[in-house]
């Protein structure tokens, strides 16, 4: 009997969790298949005509006619829609009229830019943004509280653009601490080889240490600025999440027991708040990626922020679309890969 009831049980959790893991795809499909129309409408009711863009203001209208025969625009909207879902399904996402190269080409040369300035800001936000807030939380309303709040804030209120250009007229016209813009001195971006995308692991695999620490004295200033930005809503959500745990019984039971005020926050109070901090994590990487554009445009970054800009100046259709569409992918799957981590590392999820 005990074992026909274990086995009854580990089939219907498996069968629940079977269940929630489809209803995750299913959900997770209807939602890019919604941001892919969305763009996609987008970008048809904007003001651009591509075939004035291909043959200029001059041409005659059989040519015109002709650019839109040959790019489907002459067709109804659903089926130039179910035309570039199905050349999206195979790695089509159109040329880019700036580069002359593949959209999907131009995207996979400046995302890994894009990833790894990202994911050093993520990194080095988490860091300080849990510090901090383990800081303000160790004695509420005391001096500490009050300046990390007082950093939070700043970090929600200054434009990051404003932020950039001081950070360079600082540290890098006056105090020649930083690198500049760009990724590495001219002298050894041309000698570079490009083997991965991620310039800190080319420039480690090329053997040269110098070019290495150029490298990193490039990087630090624009990841310094994103983590800034990160760390302030990573403090603030953590901080105010551990606060809300302080007067629960376990945390009273802790305290009468005779636990430290450390051991309290790092043993009982920060576990539970570890689904908070997973999602608060994933929807600021997420948000590096796509609120890339205005600092790597500052620091001429050669990711996909730029390549969205120097897009949209030139009314660069097919550009703009992959790129919104890539940024928008990204953040649509960190979100689900945040609830599926929260899911199972918080019991209380399920």
């Amino acid at each position: 009997m005990i074992s026909g009831s274990s086995s009854a049980g580990f089939f219907r959790q498996s069968w629940r969790w079977s269940g929630r893991l489809l209803g995750g795809l299913v959900s997770l499909l209807l939602t890019l298949l919604g941001l892919l129309a969305f763009t996609f409408t987008l970008s048809h009711l904007a003001p651009i005509d591509p075939t004035i863009q291909i043959a200029g203001d001059h041409a005659s209208e059989a040519t015109y006619a002709q650019l839109r025969s040959e790019l489907g625009l002459d067709k109804p909207i659903l089926v130039q829609f179910g035309h570039y879902v199905q050349h999206l399904a195979h790695g089509d996402m159109g040329m880019s009229r700036i580069t002359a190269q593949p959209v999907a080409s131009d995207l996979m040369r400046t995302f890994p830019a894009t990833v790894e300035l990202a994911t050093c800001s993520i990194i080095l936000a988490a860091v300080l943004g849990i510090f901090l807030a383990l800081l303000s939380v160790y004695k509420p309303g005391g001096v500490l509280d009050n300046v990390v709040r007082l950093i939070s804030l700043l970090g929600y209120s200054v434009p990051i653009f404003w932020l950039s250009l001081l950070g360079l007229l600082l540290f890098y016209a006056v105090l020649h601490w930083a690198g500049g813009p760009g990724t590495l001195d001219d002298g050894y971006l041309y000698s570079l080889e490009p083997r991965t995308g991620f310039v800190l692991i080319d420039t480690w695999l090329s053997g040269d240490r110098d070019m290495f620490f150029n490298a990193i004295k490039h990087m630090w200033l624009p990841v310094s600025v994103l983590a800034l930005l990160s760390m302030a809503s990573i403090t603030r959500l953590l901080r105010a999440s551990m606060l809300g745990e302080m007067n629960k019984e376990y945390v009273i039971l802790a305290r009468a027991k005779g636990a430290g005020r450390w051991r309290i926050l790092l043993v009982h109070i920060f576990p539970n708040v570890l689904g908070t901090l997973i999602t608060v994590l994933a929807l600021s990487y997420a948000s590096l990626l796509e609120g890339a554009v205005l600092t790597e445009t500052v620091f001429a970054w050669p990711g996909v922020g730029r390549y969205l800009t120097s897009a949209l100046f030139a009314a660069d259709t097919p550009a703009i679309l992959g790129a919104t569409l890539l940024i928008g992918t990204c953040f649509v799957l960190l979100n689900a890969f945040a609830d599926a981590l929260t899911y199972l590392l918080d019991p209380r999820t399920r």
